[in-house]
């Protein structure tokens, strides 16, 4: 068996799950150790909700805790508390240390710590995800009549994240990924290969958006806030073509979209600490446009 920590936000946390998923398809027993979301009143507690739980009837098999102290030698008992002392920590963990780490597929009795993020481990079940990854029917009347709009445009969605990424905390990990350079590309290659496109904006910063995009055809999606942010990555998957950010909630939304003509553009590198060459992204990222900081397509 192998157990997957689940941690983040939606877009990482679907990224847990379709590991899960991967591992069920290759006829392997996977489960999710969901402690991080479920931990007691009082212990540590993942700042973000379970949002997969957010989901329509997503189905998926979570670890006991026994099978979680197994795994992690964390049992409290006084024998295991002894041994621990004198011979170690009989711990099972494979931690990510890199973009694509087809090894885990080989492994059996691991507990995986990771995002787990790369487009390669999931291309040839995209289709199952997809049918599997359903969301809740938002009450709010502008999402459906948004989806009806979209289906009669060459709708393409553009992901601007700000206000987390712009923090002490993470600006030195994200700031200076996407770029005015980026979009601009991003949105010429766009105009370049789809008539008459449709650019609906998401971001968390709506007075930055409508301050640098309000030409004709550009409509600024602002109402879906709270837990109802998931449905910006059902509009999302509604598009026919994509711009992400460098976040896994529109690259969600890319990789949820069936139309099969669709153009997914992203960053190329996800953020400032990423070393792959490019020659590597695009093996690791089949299908996506790659841009750089400075606009150019790689």
């Amino acid at each position: 068996m192998v157990i997957i920590h689940v941690m983040g936000g939606l877009g990482n946390q679907l990224y847990q799950y379709a590991l899960y998923e991967k591992y069920k398809f290759l006829g392997k027993e996977a489960k999710l150790d969901l402690y991080a979301y479920m931990a007691a009143e009082g212990e540590d507690r993942e700042w973000r909700a379970l949002e997969l739980a957010w989901l329509d009837a997503l189905q998926y098999e979570v670890c006991t805790t026994e099978e979680r102290n197994l795994f992690l030698d964390s049992s409290m008992r006084w024998a295991d508390r002894v041994r621990r002392k004198f011979t170690g920590r009989r711990d099972r963990t494979v931690r990510e240390h890199a973009d694509y780490m087809p090894e885990i597929f080989s492994m059996d009795n691991v507990y995986l710590y990771g995002f787990w993020g790369c487009e390669r481990y999931y291309t040839e079940i995209i289709p199952l995800l997809q049918e599997k990854i359903r969301f809740p029917e938002s009450a709010d009347t502008r999402n459906q009549e948004t989806v009806e709009a979209m289906r009669c445009e060459n709708a393409v969605s553009i992901h601007i994240r700000r206000k987390d990424y712009l923090t002490v905390a993470d600006g030195k990990r994200y700031m200076g990924i996407c770029t005015d350079q980026y979009y601009a590309s991003a949105m010429k290659y766009i105009a370049e290969h789809v008539d008459h496109p449709v650019f609906y904006i998401f971001s968390d910063d709506p007075v930055y958006a409508r301050a640098h995009y309000d030409q004709k055809n550009m409509h600024i999606v602002d109402w879906n806030t709270g837990r109802e942010s998931l449905h910006d990555m059902e509009l999302m998957s509604h598009c026919r073509h994509n711009i992400c950010a460098n976040s896994t909630f529109s690259i969600w939304g890319a990789r949820l979209n069936r139309y099969p003509d669709k153009i997914m553009i992203r960053p190329l590198h996800h953020d400032n600490y990423e070393t792959c060459d490019v020659e590597t992204v695009h093996r690791n990222w089949p299908g996506w446009i790659l841009v750089d900081a400075e606009g150019k397509i790689r």
